[in-house]
């Protein structure tokens, strides 16, 4: 039985910090773990721009708890009107890191999306000239379709048209919660990757609806079946090249979340690799979990592996806090629902 693991640093490829008093309240759980971090842009207003990329990047960093070691990745938001050009003077920044789609309607801030594919055809083929990667909130808005379905039917119907329509563009496939988006991502050549979440890992649709609704729970994408759940395990303990971390935190203040209409997210920062440890060691694959969390986004993202490690240790049940508190109201923590004795020590 192995007590302790010890791994290069984490990334965390899919990140929501948001602004203003929740950042300030939920910096500090990803930076006490997480060497660098992809930033999702979907802030009113949006992150469009390299400027707006850079005055967002400035109040990360003057967020950043005392003595810190934090690298955020920006993102740039794909409006209808983003300029090809000044995504690439985003790219040769160094600053941005990627662009992310998403389809308009289809999460929390989204409307500024795109629902015209041909209006942003020139920026994507800039992004596939330049190399810059794409990240992908894959689901159709279509009301008629059925929201357990709506990952699949992108993939058929939007995905691999768009991947066909622009050769060479380098996608990755944001929290896919589908054996579908596993399947998809994991046949795929060196442009296209895939994240997947610490909660899409733990929880299927009934956590969510049955016995009564766990708001905390509710996600977008929505959790599926428990079929779809285990495809998820399997793929992420896989050692699959181009299948990593990015949990997708998602912190909302909990009056906005145990409401009627109640925002989509679970907010992971906290206990994600005590977690993933759980269930990497669970699948007998804790040798799989440094891949997963530490080199596959660096290396597809073209960047250095952390010369910084992290070290887990297995003992007593860990408590984990019940909420985050912030001046934007207080955060509730994900709950696994079961005991978890791994600890991160260093």
């Amino acid at each position: 039985m192995q007590n302790t693991i010890t791994i290069r640093r984490p990334d965390d490829m899919h990140l929501h910090l948001r602004d203003g008093a929740m950042l300030a309240a939920v910096l500090p759980e990803t930076t006490r773990h997480f060497a660098r971090a992809i930033i999702m842009p979907n802030l009113v207003p949006p992150v469009v721009t390299l400027d707006d990329a850079r005055a967002y990047h400035g109040r990360i960093m003057a967020a950043l708890p005392a003595g810190a070691d934090f690298q955020p990745l920006m993102v740039l938001y794909l409006t209808e009107g983003t300029d090809p050009v000044d995504v690439a003077a985003a790219k040769a920044s160094g600053l941005v890191h990627a662009v992310k789609l998403y389809p308009a309607g289809a999460t929390t801030n989204s409307h500024s999306g795109v629902r015209d594919f041909d209006k942003v055809m020139p920026v994507l083929e800039k992004m596939a000239e330049i190399g810059l990667p794409l990240c992908v909130h894959g689901e159709v808005t279509d009301p008629s379709v059925d929201i357990f379905d709506r990952e699949a039917v992108f993939i058929d119907t939007v995905l691999d048209p768009l991947r066909r329509r622009v050769p060479g563009l380098r996608v990755v496939m944001e929290h896919i919660t589908t054996s579908e988006g596993a399947a998809y991502a994991m046949a795929g050549d060196e442009t296209l990757a895939a994240t997947i979440t610490t909660h899409h890992l733990i929880i299927n649709r009934n956590h969510i609806l049955a016995g009564g609704i766990k708001p905390h729970y509710y996600c977008l994408p929505v959790a599926k079946r428990e079929s779809h759940r285990l495809a998820l395990r399997r793929a992420a303990t896989s050692g699959h090249p181009r299948i990593f971390l990015g949990t997708d935190s998602a912190p909302h203040a909990d009056h906005l979340k145990e409401h009627a209409c109640g925002c989509a997210g679970c907010f992971t920062a906290t206990n994600t690799m005590p977690l993933l440890a759980h269930m990497f060691e669970e699948d007998g694959a804790l040798d799989r979990l440094e891949g997963f969390t530490s080199v596959h986004g660096a290396q597809f993202y073209g960047l250095p592996l952390s010369d910084q490690t992290l070290t887990l240790t297995k003992g007593d049940a860990a408590q984990f806090p019940a909420k985050i508190l912030s001046d934007a109201g207080p955060v509730t923590v994900f709950d696994p629902g079961f005991p978890v004795h791994w600890h991160v020590s260093n």
